[in-house]
């Protein structure tokens, strides 16, 4: 696909990034991202596209900097999940329109707020010249545990400063002020195989991984109730064990994953975790990223608020997400810089079977994120 001497419309250009099929694993956003990058270059946008693996690109695109503010960054991932087991009514590539709901896998997670990142920087610089400039940042393997975010960081590469971050996952175009971190963990446990008509030889695996399973279900973290994330979590997702029916098993493995919040962080579950489990396993880090949130006091989340003409102190309001974003690596990355989630998919569609947006919150996000840039500007 071309994007070249296109005058593109947020639902079309929603439609194009579907037609891509990004889903990972093996990801395969090096195409998306070039087609994006042909659009943004040709609207004055200077592009770059650092290399996450093999056709696996990232995208970093500017316009307007300089010395006066820093940008404004808006970012979004270009990687999807897979279709799943169940079959589709709909196309998942093809971005068909019904009913006010265009569909496709990544529709809504998170391709329809791409899209009006991508519209809403190349309409503003068409009447305006926002102070500080704009940088977009798309993501791959995001998600996988934000994978291509923590290696744009870690790889050295200089994202420069930021005056403040905006995360088009979905939320229906509801302002989000933060989220719980994510510390996805591998658990193996090892015994000794033997024969299952003499299993007093053997040391079973999976007893041992069950043994520790029970100990998980009956954990009780000693949190304070985040005020707003609430309380921790825990789930056991995955267990394997054992080669045959007739073996005492050698290995089992199994999948935790915490969700954790300000005040109960990823080393104090970690540390606790160990001191439960103990010696009879072995645990391994998969993903390591801390709960973030921005004060409800800070002037760009009030901004964002009074943009959205939202009480910022209504208690009624969701204001934080328990799902796991960019800006667990960004915000910290980018000094605390405040952070707001806000994109015009649907949080409950994400990851569904016929998932999809609704157009009307598509072309509305970009009048959202169009005012946040121009009242960001003047702060």
């Amino acid at each position: 696909m071309s994007a070249k001497k296109e005058q593109i419309d947020v639902i079309t250009l929603t439609q194009k990034l579907i037609g891509f099929n990004t889903i990972n694993p093996p990801g395969n956003e090096g195409g998306l991202a070039i087609f994006i990058g042909e659009l943004l270059i040709e609207n004055g946008f200077e592009v770059d596209y650092p290399i996450y693996a093999k056709d696996r690109l990232q995208l970093v695109a500017t316009k307007g900097l300089s010395d006066e503010k820093p940008p404004i960054i808006f970012t979004g991932h270009l990687d999807v999940v897979p279709l799943g087991a169940n079959d589709w009514t709909k196309d998942p590539f093809a971005g068909d329109i019904i009913d006010n709901k265009l569909y496709g896998r990544g529709s809504t997670d998170m391709k329809a707020g791409v899209a009006a990142m991508i519209i809403a920087a190349i309409e503003m610089y068409k009447n305006e010249s926002p102070r500080g400039g704009i940088k977009l940042i798309f993501t791959a393997d995001e998600e996988l545990g934000c994978n291509g975010a923590q290696h744009l960081c870690n790889s050295g590469y200089d994202l420069g400063e930021a005056s403040a971050i905006v995360v088009g996952e979905p939320t229906g175009n509801m302002p989000y002020v933060g989220h719980k971190g994510g510390l996805y963990l591998n658990v193996f446990t090892k015994g000794i195989t033997a024969h299952s008509s003499m299993p007093e030889l053997g040391d079973n695996a999976i007893y041992k991984a069950a043994n520790a399973i029970v100990k998980i279900e009956g954990l009780k973290f000693d949190a304070k109730e985040d005020e707003l994330l609430g309380y921790p979590t825990i789930n056991v997702g995955r267990m394997e064990g054992g080669l045959n029916l007739n073996s005492v098993p050698d290995k089992a493995t199994f999948t935790i994953d915490v969700r954790t919040t300000t005040k109960f962080r990823n080393d104090k579950v970690w540390t606790q975790l160990n001191e439960l489990l103990g010696e009879e396993v072995a645990l391994e880090k998969l993903t390591d990223l801390n709960a973030i949130s921005t004060s409800e006091d800070d002037d760009f989340i009030k901004m964002i608020f009074n943009i959205l003409e939202l009480d910022n102190k209504d208690d009624n309001l969701k204001k934080s997400a328990n799902f796991l974003t960019d800006a667990a690596v960004f915000m910290p990355h980018l000094k605390n810089t405040p952070t707001v989630i806000l994109g015009p998919g649907e949080p409950e569609m994400a990851h569904q079977t016929d998932e999809y947006c609704y157009v009307d919150k598509i072309e509305k996000a970009v009048a959202i994120y169009s005012e946040i840039i121009i009242k960001n500007s003047t702060l």
